[in-house]
């Protein structure tokens, strides 16, 4: 089985860094496809081998594009397509028609109640969204929270597959010895306390939060991984505070686990979350969690992440400041973490991509 995977870009974000650790576990013969910048994701999924078709896209209406891709699909002679991201899917399923794709699949990772990768959520694009739905078989939803908000939409439930993101808890390991090389490198002292937040640098996100809670943790760090908009006005922020120094911006990150080994919690204040990766890793990397939301723990049953804790944003600088005196020890990774182990994921979409493939030879035959 030939697959193609179609993506909108491969910077460090969650859908790219989810989409990295799946094909190593996929039986599938693989390749990506990205329409835009490649990124430090890019050059990981390349190293494993695994060809990285670049389509150099130059915006949302460069539709010079969807030839590339149309032509790449016939090229490969792809059974199926997979698109993840808004623009992907866009243009991916257009593609995938015009290119007699048998079986295409989308992965719905980012629509939230009022925005959709960090934009807000207009008309037009529910409207070209929804038309190009119509030309796949099967949108994935990575939560039940995402199925309800595709079928909010209009999108019929029965052309909704709800298959949860998972995690290589072996990647996230805690390594001590890492954990000091990375502080090093980082310039974080050995012994403090370290704060982190994960994911792109966009207002939903609120790490402001994080940095405003500073000037009340005196010897406190804090440690952002992520890319966004925002990080200008992020480092303003922490200059006007006068916590600059302690304030880390590390950008893209190759090696996540490197990162969660360095911090000593994680907190992720995001106002809206489609499933909460970045939660999940870090109980993997043993890290106590507090965050705003996340149906990745909503969706589990009580007691599976006893790391985690939903923390309102007005209680999160005391929260924080309360495990900065306590100095928790790192945490034996939940039974979160099992739920969501990455292979039972890859088993479940290379299942649907068989039912859908014997679907489309019955038709044929008939």
């Amino acid at each position: 089985m030939k697959v193609l995977h179609v993506i909108t870009g491969l910077a460090a974000g969650g859908a790219e860094q989810q989409l990295r650790t799946q094909l190593p576990y996929m039986s599938a013969d693989c390749e990506v496809a990205v329409l835009t910048g490649a990124g430090v994701v890019a050059e990981a999924i390349s190293a494993t081998g695994v060809p990285v078709h670049r389509l150099d896209m130059r915006g949302n209406r460069d539709v010079r594009a969807l030839g590339r891709l149309a032509r790449l699909m016939r090229a490969g002679r792809y059974e199926v397509v997979h698109t993840h991201l808004y623009r992907a899917c866009v243009y991916g399923r257009v593609a995938a028609r015009l290119a007699n794709v048998p079986a295409i699949v989308a992965t719905e990772h980012s629509i939230g109640r009022e925005q959709i990768e960090g934009r807000r959520i207009t008309q037009p694009i529910r409207a070209l969204y929804l038309a190009s739905e119509l030309l796949g078989h099967v949108t994935v939803a990575v939560s039940p929270t995402v199925a309800d908000r595709l079928a909010l939409w209009g999108v019929p439930r029965s052309r909704i597959v709800v298959i949860a993101n998972g995690v290589d808890a072996g990647a996230f390991r805690y390594d001590p010895r890492l954990r000091e090389r990375t502080r090093d490198t980082l310039g974080l002292p050995r012994d403090a306390f370290v704060v982190g937040g994960v994911g792109r640098l966009e207002p939903g996100k609120r790490f402001d939060l994080l940095i405003e809670a500073m000037p009340g943790l005196d010897d406190a760090f804090l440690l952002l991984v992520g890319i966004g908009s925002r990080r200008r006005q992020l480092e303003e922020l922490a200059r006007t505070l006068g916590v600059e120094r302690r304030v880390v911006f590390t950008g893209e990150s190759p090696d996540p686990r490197a990162m969660l080994s360095a911090m000593d919690v994680l907190a992720a204040p995001s106002q809206e979350e489609t499933f909460g990766l970045a939660v999940i890793e870090a109980l993997a990397a043993g890290l106590p969690v507090l965050y705003d939301t996340c149906p990745a723990i909503d969706d589990l049953p009580p007691g599976a992440a006893p790391g985690a804790r939903r923390v309102m944003p007005a209680r999160l600088s005391a929260e924080i400041g309360a495990l900065a005196r306590a100095r928790p020890t790192r945490l034996t990774p939940p039974r979160a973490v099992r739920l969501y182990d990455i292979r039972h994921q890859v088993k479940q979409l290379e299942a649907l991509y068989r039912r859908l493939l014997g679907a489309q030879a019955s038709e044929e035959w008939r």
